[in-house]
């Protein structure tokens, strides 16, 4: 990496996880499994009349983040295995980081949505109907949209005016907020806060106050004793799942963001890449409603094909 760089390009610098061949290597078959997969869930909650309710509403813009979130920075990092020299331009680097925090701030939220419809269904049954209307959910959804871009607004608005003396070498497969702002400069404290609050903190608070309602719910659950509860527990170890594989890596990349870990190019690579890869396998195997709607959806597609 002994390159030049320009002031207006950023290059990539692989570490032994990635340069080994033994570490992620994603291919043209891997991205159409995850797309293919989030993309299922999408519609089969729209066109299957089973799956017409408030936790597969969330459940589907829940995928559809998924699908966005693993475009911004996947598509580029194919291509890059394909050259002998990475480079992005800088304000290429500044797209993806804008995007990438931008679908994951609003995904964060997404999932508090989701809680929230669980701890409705679960503790207040009677009212869940009346709690988690049309109305409701169309703002949970405008809601997670508008957190996702006030929390990426509030910090690239700092980062788009850094300056950048190069050579610029992000040790990294894509461009994140703490890789990027180590290669300004100029005094970064201010920016450097400001990452760990809006990102690392925010995710820590937010996974804290998630688990302390998935606890609420398996207590009511526990106290209760019923085939219901038992798929419930079920959905609820599916929404667990996730949330663990969302919010772990975040709030070590963030938390810490610029502390240099050996994991942490591994973590950013499982944040962006594949949790969004592992989310749609993970609800439909859990799920039997899910897989039913699939099993439905693709013999109707097999008739029409048939009688057309």
């Amino acid at each position: 990496m002994g390159d030049y760089v320009s002031k207006q390009q950023i290059n990539y610098c692989r570490g032994p996880f990635f340069g080994s061949g033994k570490g992620f290597n994603p291919s043209r078959k891997n991205i159409q499994i995850f797309f293919w997969g989030n993309l299922l869930i999408v519609i089969s909650v729209i066109f299957d009349n089973h799956l017409h309710s408030p936790m597969y509403f969330l459940l589907a813009n829940l995928s559809f983040f998924d699908l966005c979130l693993s475009s911004v920075a996947t598509p580029k990092v194919i291509a890059d295995f394909l050259r002998k020299r990475k480079t992005i331009s800088l304000w290429g680097c500044m797209v993806q980081m804008f995007f990438m925090h931008f679908f994951g701030g609003g995904e964060m939220s997404l999932f508090i949505a989701m809680a929230i419809d669980r701890y409705v269904a679960i503790c207040k049954p009677l009212h869940s109907q009346i709690i988690m209307n049309r109305r409701m959910l169309i703002g949970f959804l405008v809601l997670s949209w508008a957190v996702g871009f006030i929390h990426t607004t509030s910090q690239m608005v700092f980062t788009m005016g850094l300056p950048f003396c190069g050579p610029n070498v992000v040790d990294s497969i894509f461009c994140d907020l703490p890789l990027v702002i180590e290669l300004a400069c100029t005094d970064t404290y201010i920016l450097e806060f400001l990452v760990i609050v809006d990102s690392g903190l925010l995710s820590l608070v937010c996974f804290i106050l998630l688990v302390i309602s998935y606890i609420i719910m398996f207590v009511t659950l526990w106290q209760r004793s019923s085939r219901a509860s038992s798929k419930a527990v079920s959905t609820l170890s599916a929404h667990i799942t996730v949330v663990t594989l969302f919010f772990g890596p975040a709030i070590f990349i963030y938390a810490f963001p610029f502390n240099s870990y050996s994991v942490d190019k591994f973590l950013s690579v499982f944040y962006s890449i594949m949790t969004p890869f592992l989310n749609p396998i993970i609800y439909t195997l859990r799920n039997q409603e899910m897989k039913a709607a699939i099993k439905r959806l693709s013999s109707q597609q097999i008739g029409s094909c048939v009688f057309s």
